[in-house]
């Protein structure tokens, strides 16, 4: 397994692992799905965002907090995009 490998395992199981289940249901999809396409600046931006406390993350997600400016951005709007879908998909599978 390469460096890169690792790395990209450890923020997908960071991104499942978070302790806040509403967050790992938006985050580690999403994880899954792009970790793998970002370039290494991408991937120390989701790094850092994993950093942040729960609460404030998921305020940013669910746009009831303002999202700072240092994670506010092109790669911010692709996750709030896919909590978009990730909702969309759930209300049409619960009906």
């Amino acid at each position: 397994m390469t460096t890169e490998d690792a790395r990209l395992k450890k923020l997908k199981l960071r991104a499942w692992r978070r302790g806040f289940r509403e967050a790992d249901l938006i985050l580690g999809p999403f994880a899954d799905k792009h970790v793998s396409t970002f370039s290494p600046e991408e991937l120390d931006w989701f790094e850092r965002l994993l950093e942040q406390p729960d609460q404030d993350l998921y305020g940013w997600i669910l746009d009831t907090q303002p999202t700072p400016p240092e994670f506010d951005g092109e790669l911010m709007n692709r996750l709030k995009l896919f909590r978009d879908e990730v909702y969309a998909k759930g209300m049409a599978g619960g009906s």
